[in-house]
């Protein structure tokens, strides 16, 4: 489903390379945590994959396609098959949760029926029945992410991206925010996560890529935050 192949990813202004000559691959229906330090390597392996950025080296196939070598049409289907979950929720404040979620189908062009239809399937998913009128302000942090997720969700991803998704979220939260993303990888949807959440990583036992310094250090199929 997605293949890194000696990728390199040097950012203009700089000379020491996000990611350095990073071959892996991933299939369908897979759970992976990427770990590592700030500076490892995690957001640029994500922002390529989604191709917010472009390798300096190397290639990126996803479902076949180089993705480095997309129409703008093509572009924006591969970007309609990824599930973006942030760290800071991203949430539009005037929204209320349920034009929240909609709002990512709208950008699609979905039909008003199809919204309607789709929007409270993906807030059941999350637990949010019920909270379709509230505003983010009136949201708890770990009900606010779950929104994040909905919005993510919404699109039937074939896979969803988490950049650190627990890093504003208190213990409890982040450990019912795994939870769901468990549920959802079970669905059959690849689940990719950054994280520095070290607990969380070890109690679940899923893949491991490591990166250090934008090298892979370490890729375990049941593997724990470190060795």
């Amino acid at each position: 489903m997605i293949i890194f192949n000696n990728v390199t990813k040097i950012y203009p202004g700089s000379k020491i390379p996000a990611i350095r000559d990073l071959t892996t691959e991933i299939t369908r229906g897979e759970f992976v945590f990427l770990v590592g330090p700030s500076g490892a390597g995690k957001s640029t392996f994500i922002k390529l994959l989604f191709r917010e950025q472009l390798p300096t080296k190397g290639t990126i196939y996803f479902e076949g396609k180089n993705i480095a070598r997309l129409t703008k049409g093509q572009l924006l289907r591969h970007r309609r098959q990824i599930g973006m979950v942030f760290q800071d929720f991203r949430l539009l404040k005037q929204k209320t949760v349920y034009e929240n979620v909609a709002f990512a189908l709208e950008v699609l062009g979905r039909s008003p029926r199809v919204i309607r239809q789709k929007v409270p399937d993906a807030l059941a998913k999350v637990g949010l029945l019920g909270k379709e009128k509230s505003f983010p302000s009136e949201l708890s942090g770990g009900e606010q992410q779950r929104v994040g997720v909905a919005r993510a969700l919404v699109k039937d991803p074939l896979i969803v991206l988490a950049d650190e998704p627990t890093g504003n979220l208190d213990r409890e939260n982040s450990r019912q925010l795994m939870d769901l993303f468990e549920t959802i990888n079970k669905e059959g949807t690849t689940v990719i996560i950054a994280t520095h959440a070290w607990d969380l990583v070890d109690r679940m036992q899923k893949r491991v890529i490591a990166l250090d310094k934008g090298r892979l250090v370490r890729d375990e199929k049941r593997g724990s935050y470190d060795v």
